[in-house]
Formats: structure tokens, sequence, C-alpha cells
């Protein structure tokens, strides 16, 4: 019963408190205005006579209804707007420039409106975010050998002190101590229920999470105390290679992921993470259940703890385990992700 849609009365009572875990599995029509919305909507809600609801965008459509231009029913739930992947494609093409203000109004952006949309999808500016991306490319061109004042004319930086000071506020280290130093790369993955996060070697993802996880500092933290590594802003080929298989997973092409994984965690958290991974899409496991599967049946609650630590969400489908009374429980990206996630794998594995 855990995906049957609710009755039209908690569906309405789901829109007034704008629910984000029906977001993408139900849709509001409003006869007195003839628009259809999500169920997250910020608009004035409708006296509940007026409303009908629908499974899918299709079903509105044929009802007559047109889509909001407000919540945008029509686009993926946590896409973000086209002027912001429009600045993200141009820094994904120029990650080395230096960006001014002068250049978003010349694309024909307003500079407030660009600075707001960017606050709040990633709670940096684009500005800012382009600082970080170039900055991540000096620090690479440091770790190579290049010159510490060599580096800082080609970042852009007309003082050395400045240079040096961002550099060490980013990495934790001074620019002349980068020479020879492992570098990891991190890049934004968008998806459509909101960016990632992704870090990984040239060989390897370490960590792909959810923005709003609370532990995600700690699991950088932690990463960077076992490899003896420093974190820049940039790609990596086993970045390029999960955002491929994201798309095709969230499109519904593919269940699988064949990029090479390197989360740190204990052997045991290792051994947990490997029975995630035998839990097939569509299905769900018990902690218990995983337990037993691991050949630990006393160890639910190490299981549990295991489950929740585990740093490269999706892939590693910690989202697939339940309590025992089928109750969703905890989530790192929250539980309306871990709802939106199994329904899709329902789907997906159902052939719809």
């Amino acid at each position: 019963m855990l995906f049957q849609r609710p009755d039209d009365d908690t569906l309405y009572d789901a829109l007034l408190a704008r629910d984000a875990g029906y977001d993408g599995f139900a849709y509001v029509g409003v006869r007195t205005t003839g628009i259809f919305c999500r169920l997250t909507c910020a608009a004035r809600k409708p006296k509940r006579e007026n409303v009908q609801f629908f499974d899918t965008t299709a079903e509105c459509l044929h009802a007559g209804f047109r889509p909001c231009q407000r919540c945008r029913p029509m686009t993926g739930t946590g896409e973000p707007e086209p002027l912001v992947a429009t600045l993200v494609d141009a820094l994904d093409r120029e990650p080395e420039r230096r960006w001014l203000e002068t250049d978003v109004i010349a694309m024909g952006f307003d500079a407030s409106t660009v600075r707001r949309a960017f606050k709040k999808r990633f709670g940096m500016s684009f500005l800012e975010m382009a600082r970080l991306r170039r900055l991540g490319q000096a620090t690479e061109r440091l770790a190579s050998g290049d010159s510490v004042i060599d580096t800082q004319i080609e970042a852009g930086f007309d003082s050395g002190s400045g240079f040096r000071a961002a550099i060490t506020r980013m990495l934790g280290e001074a620019p002349a101590r980068l020479r020879g130093k492992t570098m990891l790369k991190a890049d934004w993955v968008e998806t459509p229920i909101g960016p990632m996060i992704a870090i990984a070697d040239a060989h390897a993802l370490h960590i792909l999470e959810f923005l709003e996880r609370k532990a995600l500092a700690t699991e950088v933290a932690k990463l960077q105390a076992v490899t003896g590594s420093a974190i820049v802003f940039g790609r990596a080929a086993p970045i390029d290679q999960i955002s491929a298989e994201l798309a095709g997973y969230f499109e519904g092409r593919s269940s699988s992921f064949s990029t090479r994984l390197a989360p740190q965690g204990s052997a045991f958290e290792r051994k947990v993470w490997d029975g995630l991974r035998q839990i097939p899409v569509g299905t769900t496991a018990t902690y218990s259940g995983l337990a037993a599967d691991i050949g630990n049946p006393p160890a639910m609650r190490a299981v549990g703890r295991a489950n929740g630590a585990n740093p490269i969400a999706i892939v590693i489908p910690c989202h697939r385990v339940i309590g025992t009374s089928g109750d969703l429980t905890g989530y790192g990206g929250g539980l309306w992700r871990k709802r939106w996630l199994l329904e899709h794998e329902r789907r997906m594995a159902s052939g719809r």
C-alpha cells in the first residue's frame, strides 16, 4: 500500500501544506481558473470544491487545464531556471574565465535576478561559483608545479596576498604547499529532484550527496583526512560518467551504474553498502533483512548506522531500506526524496 495514491481529501491537505512528497506524482487542477499546478505551488490555495487531482500532467492537459506559470508543473521537479542552466553551461565552457557582472548583463540577464536565482539554488552567487571554479583551475596548476606568481596572474588576482588567502580559505593550505599534492575534484550534478555534489579523483567517485544532507560536511572532512587530499571545484572522469548514468536513471532508461566507487568506511560499513547494491530496483528491504543477507542477523542496529553513513546516494541505494512496519524511516536527502526515488524505481521496474 506504500505507493497507492491517497484519497482526494489527503491530497488536498498535502496541497495546503505544500507537501513536497507528492511533487511529480500528483497534480491539482483548479476549475475556477482552468490552471493546473504542483501541490507545492506558492499561489493562493483554492477551495476544496474547486479542485480536481490527477496523476500526470498529460491527464491535466487532456482535461483542458493549462500549466501554471508560477510553479511550472511541466518542468521536472527541481530543475534549474533557464537562466541558471544557461550560465552554468557557460561556466562549464570557460571555467578559467574571470567572470564579471558586466559579462552577465552582456548575455542579456539582470544581475540581481541572477544573483537571487543562484543563491536560492546553490547558496552562492554565480560570480562566487565562477570564482571557486577559477580557484580550482589555479590549484591544479599549483599541484602540477607551476609557480605561485604565474598561477596567481592566470587566475586573475592582482594581489598576491589576496590569492594566497583565497586558496588557503578554500583548501586549508598555503599555495606553496600544494605542489605535488593529490587533488580531488568537486562539481554539481543536476537531477530532477535537486542538485547533488559529486567528489572524485581521477579513478573513482568518493561522495555523491544531495546538498541538504546534514552529514555532508563531516563526510568531506573525513575524506580529506583519510586521503590527505585537497578538494577543488572542477570535473574528473568519474563525475562525467556518473552524471551521464544518473541522467539515464532519472529518464527511466537504465538502473545500472558502472562508475567506480571508493566510499570511505570501515570493513563492516563497506559490507553493508555492498549488500545495499544487491537490493533489486523496484523492491525494498528491512534493516533486519539486510543484516541477515550479509550474514550477521544480530547486527540490525549496526546495519542501520552503516546505512545512514553511506556517502554515495542513489548508486548505493540506502533509500531502498525501510522499517519492518513498512514506514519509510529516515533519509539524509529528505523523506520526500526517498518516497520519490522508490516510486520512480517502482515505475521503472514495472515498465510504466
